[in-house]
């Protein structure tokens, strides 16, 4: 049985990685089959581009060479993980995917969205989510509250941030269908609930 490839996105401090948690618990109680993954990273190779492009001494790091190792990781991540998971009939869970490389470098970078589809096109043979859910909040009001020492992305200035929030809302409506907005502005258990029953939907085929 062919798996479902379901993406999580949004910015930092959106609650994704809080809801992958939840959900994951969920999922092992219902007895399905799930792998859930992260990116940049996911891999040995993906955890070490990760270093690379999050690392604050790389302040000299090209646009296009961030781009091509954010597809770079991306593809090794859907030869090593995602295609087989999907083959073997898990419902896959990956916090972030294309859309974060249209939001971030094609918008946020100014590289232009087409351009980024390009090239993540080819990384990762044209594979794409079966269901995406954005969480939606702007990402200049969750980064001032998120703990921890900034890296490199997140050092950027509120220009930047504001065209990546800018991006993701118009890359979410180039697939109408397989998104899922979800208003990460609420509660805590609000906005889990909301991705649950939207996961859940989807699982039934509704």
């Amino acid at each position: 049985m062919k798996g479902i490839f379901i993406t999580l996105e949004g910015a930092d401090g959106s609650g994704k990685s809080s809801f992958a948690k939840g959900i994951a618990k969920e999922l092992a109680e219902l007895g399905i089959l799930y792998t859930m993954t992260r990116e940049p990273g996911g891999t040995e190779i993906g955890e070490q581009i990760r270093d690379i492009l999050l690392d604050n001494d790389h302040e000299e790091m090209g646009f296009r060479a961030e781009a091509l190792l954010y597809a770079a990781s991306r593809a090794q991540h859907v030869k090593e993980v995602i295609r087989p998971a999907l083959e073997a009939g898990h419902v896959v869970l990956c916090e972030r995917y294309i859309l974060s490389s249209i939001a971030y470098q094609g918008y946020g970078r100014r590289l232009g969205e087409e351009k980024i589809l390009q090239i993540n096109d080819f990384a990762t043979d044209g594979l794409m989510p079966d269901l995406t859910l954005f969480f939606s909040v702007d990402p200049r009001h969750t980064l001032a509250r998120k703990a921890g020492a900034p890296d490199r992305l997140e050092e950027e200035g509120a220009g930047f941030h504001g065209r990546v929030y800018e991006g993701y809302m118009q890359a979410v409506q180039r697939y109408p269908g397989k998104v899922v907005i979800i208003d990460a502005t609420k509660p805590e258990e609000e906005v889990f609930r909301a991705g649950r029953e939207a996961l859940l939907r989807h699982l039934r085929g509704e």
